[in-house]
């Protein structure tokens, strides 16, 4: 059976892990509007956002009908001693996904975003000699497997892996290959949308051969021009992002409704997160929560 429900997530709001930097909304600020716009969820955000203590967080999202649906890490899994570094911030946000959250909460990973690197450089346009070799793939799999391992093991929370343009694993490509080359009982897919559509997939077509591994899912847009436009002047992910590379739901390439019959065929029961991706102090983060909200409502979710 079909059980969807919809979050959204800071990053809509330009909420963005930036040390030393004020955040543009304070998370009760956020929480009420994520309430206000109809949302039945949130993501942790950043380091600092949200209270990590349970008792206080579970009463503030209590507070405002919302559950905690998702926690991000971005990590280096080709770099054994930062996934090492990280396990403990790991296990400790999958730790209050377990106690605030429920069965369908998932701990987010990710590959780390290196402004200025080759990947950086060139999001949306990767090609494959950009790509790891096979000892890179088997070591970055292997890194991957075991924090997913450490951290089920010690919260009961299932991991799932984002495919993030501009981090090692991108591309269509590249996300089956983490896939074959990760456990399906210990790593999901994390199906994002419109980072699917940017590195040049279907968001659609990914289900004929991983519909089995979708375990989380982001719905976010891909503005087609702004696509063109940042390849055509090879944009680097910042920029792309800067000049709104990912609109409004229904507003861009992203078939959403064919989406929502391939998760109503393999019967998905779980969260999908809605993210704007605002730069942050840009847009108008409300009303553009709200109006995704209302195009997912006007598909029948």
């Amino acid at each position: 059976m079909t059980t969807i429900r919809i979050a959204n997530s800071p990053i809509t709001w330009g909420v963005i892990d930036q040390p030393g930097k004020e955040q543009p909304i304070t998370f009760e600020d956020y929480l009420a509007q994520t309430d206000a716009a109809g949302y039945q969820g949130t993501d942790l955000g950043p380091e600092g956002f949200l209270p990590r203590d349970v008792i206080i967080l579970s009463e503030i999202l209590s507070r405002h009908e919302l559950q905690l649906v998702s926690s991000y890490v971005s990590i280096n899994f080709l770099d054994a001693d930062q996934v090492n570094n990280t396990l403990e911030e790991a296990i400790e946000r999958a730790t209050v996904l377990s106690k605030v959250g429920d069965s369908k909460s998932r701990l987010i990973l990710g590959g780390i975003l290196l402004p200025g690197s080759l990947r950086f450089r060139n999001a949306g346009r990767i090609r494959p000699e950009m790509g790891m070799i096979p000892m890179q793939w088997t070591r970055y799999a292997s890194n991957v497997d075991a924090l997913a391992k450490a951290v089920f093991e010690s919260t009961g929370i299932k991991s799932a892996y984002h495919h993030h343009c501009g981090t090692m694993v991108e591309t269509p490509g590249e996300t089956g290959m983490l896939l074959d080359y990760t456990d399906p009982d210990l790593v999901g897919v994390c199906l994002d949308t419109g980072h699917y559509a940017f590195a040049g997939g279907d968001p659609v077509r990914i289900f004929r051969s991983f519909s089995d591994r979708i375990s989380f899912v982001h719905f976010k847009d891909l503005n087609p021009k702004c696509a063109g436009v940042s390849r055509e002047n090879n944009w680097d992910y910042g920029e792309s992002i800067q000049n709104n590379i990912f609109c409004e739901l229904g507003n861009g390439f992203v078939d959403f409704t064919a989406v929502l019959e391939e998760l109503d065929k393999v019967q998905y029961d779980g969260w999908i997160v809605v993210e704007q991706d605002l730069a942050p102090g840009t847009g108008n983060p409300l009303q553009s929560a709200r109006r995704n909200r209302s195009y997912i409502s006007r598909l029948g979710y």
